[in-house]
C-alpha cells in the first residue's frame, strides 16, 4: 500500500509494502490446494507476493504482475518463477485493454488520491467504473478502482480476490458504492482485521479483504480479528470457507459485521420494532464555522487586550476539553475566557466598515505578514478577514471524539469552529428533552456504527452521519437533563449516567426489554473498545 500525502515523485511511488506473513497468508488462502490458477498481482511493488509464491512453492498455471514504477518492476522481475510476466504499466490501462482473465487476484493496491493521478490515469480509472456500472468521483481513491477493476478481470465461472486495504473500506462514504458492488458481485466475503497496527508508523489501520464468487445466490460475510499479522501463520484457511452472516444490502457500512449475528439482527430491526426515530427527525446538523485559519481567528483574552479587539471578539467554544457538561452555560464560557483558552472568535466587518482607530488594522496586517490571506478559504473572499456563515446553533456535537460523542446545549450562545458541528433543533423539538434523550446505550451504539474510526482510536461523525443516529426522543426526558449534567460535571463515569437513562428512556418510554438494553450496551462497549484499542499502539 502506498500512502500518499504529498505530490512528490517519492510519495507517489510509495513505500509501505506488504509484510511477508500477510502476503503468504493471502496466497495460501487463494491457492488453497489448486495447481492450475492464472494469478494476477495488479500492483506488485518490489515483488513480495512473487517472492512468497516462490518461497512456499505454491503451484499455479501462470502469474502476471503489473507495476507502474519502472525501478520496482525491474526488482520484481528478478524473482525466478515459471510462466511469469512482469508488466511495467498503469493497472487501469492494463485492466481496460487486456483480454486475459484470472482465477486469483492478490495484492496491496496503492493508496493514491484522485488529484495525484495524471489525466490519462483519471480517464482509465473512470472507464473501469463505467464498465462496472458505477459512478466515478474526485473523492475516489486508487485502491477502490483497483478492487473494482480486478473484480472485472476474474473468470466468468468463479474467482477470488485477496487484498490488503485501508480499514476505511468498511465505513467511509466514498467507498459506499464499492461495498455495495462487492456485496452483490461476490458470494463469500471475509474480513480479517488486527488489534495491532500493521503499519504503526503511519497510524493506518488495514484489513484483509478476501472475496470469492461461485455463481450461487448466497451472499455472506464474516469477520475475524487477530492480535497481529504474525497470527496469520496459525490461521486455518478452512475457517474462511463458509462465512455465516447474511449481507444486509440496505446497510451503508460494514462496521457492524464485527458483531455477532444476534447483535447485527438487533441493530437491523430495533428501530422498526420499537418505532425509534433518527436524530435528524428532530434537528438539523451542520459543520461548524470554517474560518480558514483557526489559529488566527480564534484567540485568548490576552490577544484581545493586546490588540484592542474587544469590538470584534465574540464568545466561542472550539475544543471538547473546554466543555465538561451537557449544557454549556455563560459561566462555563467565562471560566474559559479568564483561562488561557481560545474562547473568542474574531468577527470583523468588511474593510469599509472597519474601525481604523483600534488594533484591528494592525492585527489584520500581522495576519498578512504570516500569509493567512493566501490560504484557500481566505483567498477566495472579497475581504479575506471576513468569516462567512456566522450562525449560532442551539446545540453542539463534537466532531472527533475519544470515549463517546457528546451532544451539548449551547446555552452560552457561543460560536464554534469546524471542530464541532452546529445542531439546530426543529420548531417542535424540546431541546432539553432532545439532548437528554441522546444519552443512552442504544444511541451511543449507533454513533459507533454510523461514524468512522481513525488512527489513535478517534471516532469521527460528519453531519449526515450524526443525523442517522437512533434517538429515542421523549418529551419527559427533559426532566433527566439536570441529573445528567450534574453527573457529567462531577466527572462521573458515563456508565453511571446510562444506568439511569437506559431504565427511563429505553425501558419505560420505548419498551425495550432488559435483554435488548443489555444487547445495545454491549454492542456499544464492544465497538468502542475495539476502536479505543488502536489508541494504545
Amino acid at each position: 500500500m502506498k500512502l500518499i500525502t504529498e505530490a512528490s515523485a517519492e510519495k507517489l511511488r510509495g513505500g509501505f509494502y506488504t509484510p511477508e506473513p500477510i502476503a503468504e497468508f493471502i496466497l495460501r488462502w487463494g491457492v488453497n490446494g489448486s495447481n492450475d490458477y492464472d494469478i494476477l498481482e495488479p500492483s506488485c511493488g518490489d515483488g513480495v507476493f512473487l517472492e512468497q509464491l516462490q518461497k512456499h512453492q505454491l503451484k499455479y498455471k501462470s502469474i502476471t504482475a503489473i507495476e507502474f514504477d519502472e525501478a520496482e518492476a525491474i526488482k520484481a522481475n528478478k524473482t525466478d518463477l515459471h510462466s511469469k510476466q512482469v508488466i511495467n504499466a498503469d493497472f487501469h490501462a492494463y485492466c481496460n485493454n487486456t483480454l486475459q482473465r484470472f482465477d486469483l487476484i492478490v495484492g496491496n493496491p496503492p493508496y493514491i488520491r484522485y488529484q495525484f493521478f495524471d489525466k490519462m490515469q483519471q480517464v482509465e480509472a473512470g472507464d473501469i467504473f463505467i464498465k462496472a456500472g458505477l459512478t466515478y468521483s474526485k473523492l475516489t481513491n486508487a485502491w477502490v478502482s483497483f478492487v473494482i477493476g480486478s473484480s472485472l478481470l476474474l473468470k466468468d465461472k468463479g474467482g477470488k480476490i485477496g487484498f490488503v486495504l485501508p480499514a476505511e473500506i468498511l465505513q467511509v462514504s466514498y467507498a459506499q458504492q464499492l461495498r455495495n458492488f462487492i456485496a452483490h458481485f461476490y458470494n463469500k466475503i471475509n474480513i480479517i482485521s488486527f488489534e495491532k497496527l500493521v503499519f504503526p508508523d503511519i497510524q493506518q489501520e488495514v484489513v484483509l479483504l478476501l472475496c470469492e464468487k461461485n455463481g450461487s445466490k448466497e451472499h455472506n460475510i464474516e469477520h475475524i480479528e487477530l492480535h497481529n499479522a504474525s497470527e496469520l501463520k496459525a490461521l486455518d484457511v478452512a475457517r474462511l470457507k463458509s462465512p455465516k452472516k447474511k449481507i444486509d444490502f440496505r446497510g451503508n457500512k460494514w462496521t457492524f459485521y464485527f458483531l455477532e449475528q444476534e447483535e447485527i439482527d438487533f441493530l437491523e430491526s430495533i428501530a422498526e420494532r420499537r418505532d425509534i426515530p433518527l436524530l435528524g427527525k428532530y434537528a438539523n446538523v451542520e459543520v461548524g464555522i470554517t474560518t480558514g485559519a483557526n489559529s488566527f481567528f480564534t484567540v485568548p483574552l490576552t490577544t484581545i487586550e493586546e490588540y484592542d479587539l474587544h469590538d470584534y471578539a465574540k464568545p466561542m467554544v472550539g475544543r471538547s476539553v473546554q466543555v465538561n457538561s451537557v449544557v454549556f452555560t455563560e459561566s462555563d464560557w467565562k471560566r474559559n475566557k479568564f483561562s488561557k483558552a481560545k474562547a473568542h472568535l474574531l468577527v470583523f466587518p468588511d474593510s469599509k466598515s472597519l474601525n481604523k482607530k483600534n488594533g484591528a488594522v494592525k492585527y489584520i496586517a500581522q495576519g498578512e505578514n504570516m500569509g493567512i490571506h493566501k490560504g484557500y478559504k481566505t483567498s477566495i473572499r472579497d475581504d479575506w478577514f471576513v468569516v462567512p456563515s456566522l450562525k449560532i446553533s442551539d446545540a453542539l456535537f463534537i466532531r472527533r471524539n475519544n470515549l463517546y460523542p457528546r451532544l451539548i446545549i449551547n446555552q452560552a450562545q457561543a460560536y464554534t469552529t469546524d471542530t464541532m458541528h452546529r445542531v439546530f433543533v426543529k420548531a417542535e423539538t424540546n431541546i432539553e428533552a432532545f439532548t437528554a434523550s441522546y444519552y443512552n446505550s442504544l444511541s451511543l451504539a449507533f454513533t459507533e456504527v454510523c461514524g468512522r474510526s481513525h488512527g489513535g482510536g478517534v471516532l469521527e461523525l460528519m453531519p449526515n452521519e450524526a443525523k442517522k443516529i437512533l434517538l429515542p426522543y421523549h418529551k419527559d426526558c427533559a426532566r433527566l437533563l439536570p441529573q445528567i449534567d450534574q453527573l457529567m460535571r462531577s466527572k462521573g463515569d458515563i456508565d453511571d449516567v446510562l444506568k439511569i437513562t437506559n431504565e427511563i428512556i429505553l425501558k419505560q418510554h420505548y419498551g425495550l426489554t432488559k435483554k435488548e438494553i443489555n444487547l445495545a450496551h454491549n454492542i456499544w462497549k464492544k465497538l468502542s473498545a475495539r476502536r479505543l484499542n488502536r489508541g494504545k499502539q
